[in-house]
């Protein structure tokens, strides 16, 4: 069991963007690591592997998130989300990264596992032409919408500051808010990070980040003309003061777990 490095010194990597909800703050959260190995070591960046001779990457990202977070997940949904293989990714060996994203229905104590020197939950918040991830005194930005992927990487040495992430990490987080937001009218996965069920309320929440406004200037009425076709309506919710709201799960059709 050996990590996949090729003869001509290629690595390919596994990069995991993890995605929960915090239900005391009603905050979308993503989890980064803060690495202890490697050229990256000191940096927060998003969870890495390498990819082992005798498994595939689906396996990988599953195996990623037991080893650096210490989580093992039974019923969980994970999705690929693109290649990144520019040559300057790297300034050493040349790497590729296959990017999935995870959906955790929970928010999970965390225990920092092998390369991580600390794992963290960061809230997700948006600026004009960003997405940010804040974790106490910590700010980190996506890339900027208005910077091509590849003046990114031909500036790379640009972006490795304090205000991005490690490697190529804030380009690769800025096509997952890219694939979430593009989905949200017609395969909001990204609703998976609620549970078995939601209400429309919680529902707006999630939205509301990804469309960079207050969930409450999202009308609840529009919101239900216009996407509880995505949801089925299982029940009401129960042990709350006041009318009880109704509760919904994504449809079958659309939930590809």
């Amino acid at each position: 069991m050996t990590d996949t490095t090729t003869n001509n010194g290629l690595t390919i990597n596994i990069v995991n963007i993890i995605w929960s909800f915090d239900i005391s703050t009603d905050k979308v959260l993503i989890l980064l690591v803060k690495n202890s190995i490697g050229s990256n070591i000191g940096k927060w960046g998003l969870p890495t592997t390498m990819l082992r001779d005798n498994e595939n990457a689906e396996e990988a990202s599953l195996r990623l998130i037991n080893e650096k977070i210490g989580i093992k997940l039974p019923n969980f949904y994970t999705e690929q989300l693109a290649t990144f293989s520019n040559v300057n990714r790297t300034a050493t060996n040349r790497e590729i990264a296959l990017s999935y994203m995870t959906y955790l229905p929970y928010m999970p104590e965390l225990t920092a596992g092998y390369g991580a020197q600390e794992v963290a939950w960061f809230r997700v918040d948006y600026d004009k032409d960003c997405f940010l991830l804040k974790y106490h005194d910590l700010i980190f930005k996506t890339l900027s919408d208005e910077i091509s992927d590849k003046d990114f990487y031909d500036h790379l040495e640009k972006y490795s500051n304090d205000k991005y992430l490690s490697s190529d990490h804030a380009l690769i987080l800025r096509k997952a808010f890219q694939r979430v937001t593009n989905r949200l009218n017609y395969l909001p996965t990204i609703l998976l990070i609620l549970g078995d069920d939601f209400t429309l309320k919680e529902a707006r929440e999630v939205y509301s980040t990804f469309w960079k406004q207050p969930y409450q200037t999202i009308d609840n009425s529009n919101f239900r003309k216009t996407h509880t076709h995505l949801f089925v309506e299982i029940g009401t919710e129960h042990g709350k003061s006041g009318r009880p709201a109704k509760l919904y799960k994504l449809r079958e059709t659309l939930d590809p777990k």
